[in-house]
């Protein structure tokens, strides 16, 4: 009888501890698919929320997200900002090199919290290509 016990409380176990490891096992969506869920999602709320206004703009969102959006051009258009924010980066640290070789400790601050915010910007902009980039798995 303890067995039968034991063997039932294991099997209520498994049973509740598969939905766990099902939802660790489902890839996050990327790319155009993630704009989609995210637009979706933010539909639902405007439903719930009764804002038929809102909705009505998600649904065109969503229509011309369907029509007109494309992985590849996703991920080059992501990659031009990240470009240009690496080279953002780089002018900021040359004024702040600059500012520093004048040695006005004002305009030093000023550069480097410029510096530092396009660093930031920076770092958005090469989580946002990740988000869009499709994994290898999926190839």
């Amino acid at each position: 009888m303890k067995f039968l016990s034991s063997l039932f409380a294991f099997t209520a176990c498994g049973f509740l501890a598969a939905p766990v490891f099902a939802a660790e096992q489902a890839p996050e969506p990327s790319g155009c698919a993630a704009k989609r869920q995210d637009i979706t999602t933010q539909i639902e709320n405007a439903k719930a929320a009764g804002n038929t206004e809102q909705q009505a703009g998600l649904q065109k969102a969503l229509s011309e997200l369907n029509a007109n959006c494309n992985d590849v051009d996703l991920v080059k258009q992501q990659e031009q900002k990240v470009l240009d924010a690496k080279r953002e980066v780089s002018r900021r640290q040359a004024d702040l090199n600059k500012a520093m070789s004048k040695g006005d400790p004002e305009k030093i601050d000023k550069r480097k919290d410029k510096l530092a915010e396009s660093r930031k910007e920076l770092q958005d902009e090469q989580e946002k290509l990740e988000k869009v980039q499709p994994d290898e798995d999926d190839e």
